[in-house]
């Protein structure tokens, strides 16, 4: 079934029996019988043939993109036993935002440890930029982060929340009084941003032009480091994603951007390419850490 599998994707591809023949090393008769093959075990028609042409049936196009997780799904179970049959262990390369301030990725991580002791977890954190190349160029696995870009088909872009974006500060500061506070108010109160010293220019720009903050801006390296700050009456540090109770001297307040709440979207993006089973399995640990918002890709 497997090699039917490929077989039907090679014809599929290339949209030619010769071609995908030659790219599987068999002849055109055998790839044609295997294809046929394969539609009386599903037992449905797959390719809709008119001459030497064909297109895929409605049901051959579902089960096109089905079979490919499943021939990928297949591979890297097959190289996960081989790195364990060799001693090597099975490794799960996870991102979160540096700036984000909930608990969940935290005990997502905690819970697929206890599950898979013999699973090797990389664990970063970063800006949606650096975040963004480690998943584009392979080097990530999954990631926890926030919505910049319109979502790709190339990845599955699951929604986890949408959080309001909050003010952290000194507790005696007259702000810090209110239930909550008009982007438009805190021009004249630096704002606290967490960010790596490369991506400082990106993140200032995406928070001056996107989230609507027009005073002078801070960056550090940390939520920490941030925080001494905020306490210290510096400015205010920029809270995403919720979390714990602030720390002793600090409130939170909720930003409002045309009278509504600031809100933005966190989600998981991992490559429709690299979805095995530990990939998925951690998806859906994390998924269940954020129960209040519905699930799309």
């Amino acid at each position: 079934m497997l090699k039917q599998l490929k077989y039907f994707q090679s014809v599929v591809y290339h949209r030619s029996f010769s071609k995908a023949a030659e790219e599987c090393f068999i002849s055109q008769s055998a790839i044609s019988q295997q294809v046929r093959a394969l539609e009386e075990e599903v037992g449905v028609t797959l390719l809709r043939r008119e001459g030497r042409r064909f297109s895929l049936t409605p049901a051959g196009e579902v089960f096109y993109q089905k079979s490919l997780s499943i021939t990928a799904d297949w591979e890297r179970l097959c190289q996960e036993m081989r790195q364990m049959e060799s001693g090597g262990k099975a490794r799960l390369r996870l991102g979160c935002l540096r700036s984000y301030g909930g608990p969940e990725f935290h005990r997502a991580v905690a819970a697929f440890s206890e599950r898979h002791s013999n699973v090797e977890l990389h664990l970063t954190t970063g800006s949606h930029e650096e975040l963004y190349g480690l998943l584009v160029s392979g080097q990530a696995d999954l990631l926890l982060s926030d919505q910049r870009r319109a979502f790709s088909e190339g990845y599955y872009n699951e929604i986890l929340a949408a959080r309001p974006y909050q003010a952290e500060l000194v507790a005696r500061h007259p702000i810090a009084q209110r239930e909550a506070v008009a982007v438009e108010e805190l021009k004249d109160f630096p704002c606290i941003i967490v960010s790596s010293a490369e991506q400082w220019d990106t993140e200032r720009a995406y928070y001056r032009e996107i989230v609507g903050l027009q005073g002078e801006f801070l960056p550090v390296g940390s939520l920490e480091e941030g925080r001494l700050l905020a306490v210290g009456g510096k400015g205010f540090l920029l809270l995403e994603g919720g979390g714990s109770e602030p720390a002793a001297g600090l409130r939170r307040v909720p930003l409002l951007r045309n009278g509504k709440p600031l809100l933005h979207n966190y989600c998981a993006f991992w490559s429709r390419e690299n979805s095995g089973y530990y990939v998925e399995e951690f998806a859906e640990l994390l998924g269940k850490e954020f129960p209040e918002t519905p699930k799309i890709t």
